[in-house]
Formats: C-alpha cells, sequence, structure tokens
C-alpha cells in the first residue's frame, strides 16, 4: 500500500513569516549537512537557528523550479549568506556548492504526496490518529446527543459485529455513524473567566448535606464541588462505526469498525467529515493572549515531552491559528522570604514566586472555538496542565 507522507515543495511562503534578517543563527551551526533518513525539516532547522521555528525566513523559492522536488537522505543542505542575508541551499545528491548543477533554493511547504523516501516536515504520524479520535463540541451541539441505551443482550459492551441500541437518532437505515465518549469537560471559571478542565466522573460530584449526612444533596457552593458552572466545550474521543439497521424510538446499529468497545452512555454523532491542515507554516501570534496555557496532557498525568499532545486553553474564537508556535514556561513557585520578612508575616512580598521556568516549544495543529490542540516540537524538559505559554521568542 502507498503511505500517504508529508513533503516539501518549493513554494513562497513568507505569509506570517518572520524575516530573514531577524532570525538567530546558531554560533555552533555547520557550514554543511547532510540529510539522513529519520531527519525532518524542524531538526534541521534547529542545527542552523536558535529557533527551529523561524525557518520559513531562510528557506528561500527557486523561481527556475517549475516541477515540486523532495528532501532525500543524501541531500546536503548549506548555510550561505546572499547580500548579507542567510539562506540555506540544498545540494541534491551530495553537491557541496551553489553553483553546482542541481542545487535549489528550498522554501518548505507541506503537500501530500506519495513517496517513501523523503523526509517529513514533523512526526504527523504522531498526530493523525489524534486528529481522527478527538472533537470539541459546543454545548449547544453536545446537548440532546443521540446516546447508546443498550447492547445486544444486556452486555456491558459491544464490539466488531455486535448489535447495540441507540435512542434519539433521527437517521435512515444503511447511514453510518460515529460513536463517541466524554472525556472531558471545559469549563470557564465565572470568578476569573479562565478555563480548567473537569473530568466526566467529577460532573455531577455529590456532596454530603450537612444538615442531613444520610442524604445527599447537589451544592453549587462548596469549593470542592468541581461541577462545571459555564461549560465552554465537550472533549468526546471516537471509539467505534456503527450502521443502522432498524430506526425507531430505540435504534438498531451494527457495529462495523471498533477502537474499543461501545458502552451503554455513549454518544453518537455523524462522521467527521473535516479534514486538517496538510500544511503546517510555523510562525508567532503577534498578540498572545493573556493567560494562556495548557489545559491538559494527552494520555499521560504527570506530563508529556516531544512529539506528545497537549491541549490549550483557547481556540479560533481567539485568534488560534494551525501553525502558531508558543514557548511553554512552568511557573514558579511561591517561596517565604524568611530572610527579609518576619516569619508568619502576611505581607504579600513575603511570599514572593521564583521565575518562571522556560520548557519547551509547542505548534497548534487544530483549533475548536475555545480549545486547541498543539504537538510538543522540542524541548528537554516536561510539559504539564497549568503551564503558561508565551511568545516563542521568549526564551529566559
Amino acid at each position: 500500500m502507498i503511505r500517504k507522507l508529508i513533503h516539501f515543495a518549493f513554494a513562497v511562503m513568507l505569509t506570517g513569516a518572520v524575516l530573514a534578517q531577524d532570525v538567530s543563527i546558531r554560533s555552533d551551526h555547520p557550514d554543511q549537512y547532510v540529510v539522513v533518513k529519520g531527519d525532518t525539516l524542524w531538526d534541521i532547522s534547529g542545527r542552523f537557528l536558535d529557533q527551529p521555528w523561524q525557518w520559513p525566513a531562510i528557506w528561500q523559492a527557486n523561481p527556475q523550479i517549475e516541477n515540486p522536488h523532495l528532501i532525500y537522505p543524501g541531500d546536503v543542505v548549506s548555510l550561505v549568506y546572499v547580500d548579507g542575508i542567510p539562506q540555506l541551499l540544498l545540494s541534491r545528491g551530495g553537491a557541496d556548492r551553489a553553483d553546482v548543477p542541481g542545487t535549489v533554493r528550498l522554501s518548505p511547504q507541506v503537500r501530500i504526496i506519495d513517496n517513501d523516501d523523503a523526509i517529513n516536515a514533523i512526526p504527523l504520524a504522531r498526530i493523525e490518529p489524534f486528529l481522527r479520535d478527538v472533537r470539541v463540541l459546543s454545548p449547544s451541539e453536545f446537548e440532546g446527543l443521540p446516546y447508546i441505551v443498550a447492547n445486544e443482550n444486556d452486555r456491558i459492551s459491544a464490539t466488531f459485529s455486535d448489535v447495540t441500541y441507540a435512542r434519539g437518532l433521527n437517521a435512515q437505515v444503511g447511514e453510518e455513524y460515529a460513536v463517541v465518549r466524554l472525556s472531558s469537560i471545559y469549563d470557564r471559571i465565572k470568578e476569573d473567566g479562565e478555563i480548567r478542565r473537569v473530568l466526566p466522573q467529577e460532573n455531577w460530584k455529590r456532596v454530603q448535606n450537612v444538615k442531613n449526612p444520610n442524604v445527599s444533596i447537589w451544592n453549587e457552593t462548596l469549593p470542592w464541588d468541581k461541577r462545571p458552572q459555564n461549560p465552554v466545550g465537550y472533549e468526546v474521543f471516537e471509539v467505534s462505526r456503527v450502521l443502522v439497521r432498524q430506526t425507531g424510538d430505540i435504534s438498531v446499529l451494527d457495529v462495523i469498525r471498533d477502537r474499543t468497545e461501545i458502552n451503554v452512555g455513549d454518544f453518537i454523532l455523524p462522521v467527521d467529515s473535516r479534514g486538517y491542515d496538510s500544511k503546517f507554516f510555523p510562525h508567532a501570534m503577534d498578540n498572545v493572549p493573556d493567560d494562556l496555557r495548557i489545559l491538559a496532557t494527552k494520555d499521560s498525568l504527570y506530563g508529556v515531552g516531544q512529539n506528545q499532545i497537549v491541549s490549550l486553553s483557547a481556540g479560533s474564537s481567539q485568534g488560534l491559528e494551525s501553525g502558531h508556535v508558543f514557548s511553554v514556561f512552568r511557573p514558579g513557585m511561591e517561596v517565604d522570604d524568611r530572610v527579609g520578612y518576619r516569619y508568619g508575616s502576611f505581607a504579600e512580598e513575603a511570599h514572593p514566586h521564583l521565575p518562571a521556568d522556560y520548557r519547551a516549544l509547542v505548534m497548534v495543529f487544530r483549533t475548536f472555538d475555545n480549545i486547541s490542540y498543539a504537538m510538543v516540537m522540542s524541548g528537554d524538559n516536561v510539559v504539564r496542565a497549568f503551564d503558561e505559554l508565551r511568545h516563542p521568542s521568549d526564551r529566559l
């Protein structure tokens, strides 16, 4: 089977990119670098630039190139200066001079083609399954979704070739639907406007009735009651695909594909036809929203590293778009100044915060109204929930 990979075409791509004059070249950059299998453009650019996300500024376009070419193992990338401006040149097949036939100037534009040898822009194979699985629904989209009411023979779960039953589904026989499961609720706290993540098991949390300990009540005032106050998004992930066999108040569904078992209480959605950007042009956001931060890390409670996925506390409504790059900082911990202030002092200055600590770079690859998803592109430190996001040039 021919695999679809993301490769580079030679085209001008300066929209939203920094100017080459503003690019910071690494002091220890090589004069040349020979491309090897497994390289990415981000990796290669990182050998020459202090900030790899700035690569669009120095990969130039050659107007004499009519047909797209790819970067292959064995090609030689060279850093040269033209009129005082740095540029990266490619020598095809090992040629090492810009005047050698076959040498071209590059600008990375990613596109999907059928080729197994050329190098990738970024490891999108790690992102693609996540893109198919996850959606963030607005409260109006989530409210009233059809749901699984029972499985065949009253089983706890249903899998491929089983039968399951849905309620509230207005469909036609033969239509295909996705079965999804609620994984997170993103809630905007009324007091300060920040978005927090609420896990489904915390959604309808019961608390003790202070007047009668034997009776549980809903309590909206206690601080440990984590029920959403003002939901802005419901994160769901696809668990299976079903085909409508019979319609009615209770719809009969055949399970035709599964990633995990279908449980009672899972929801039904139309198959997601939305694609995702095949082009990721890394660039900085002009004005980073205040209090932008990491909401959650995928499949880890203790943080994630390079090539892993994180969710962000803003989306397209706040101006985020695919390709936006941010620096991640760990907020500094609060300490007690017991030298300059008396122990137990209530003065604000007696409890300063240490400076924030730089952790990594992340790049947005998909946005929803108020939530975005990004990939950790570089950095030796773990990225965790509640880490802050800043302009990518901020690395101090």
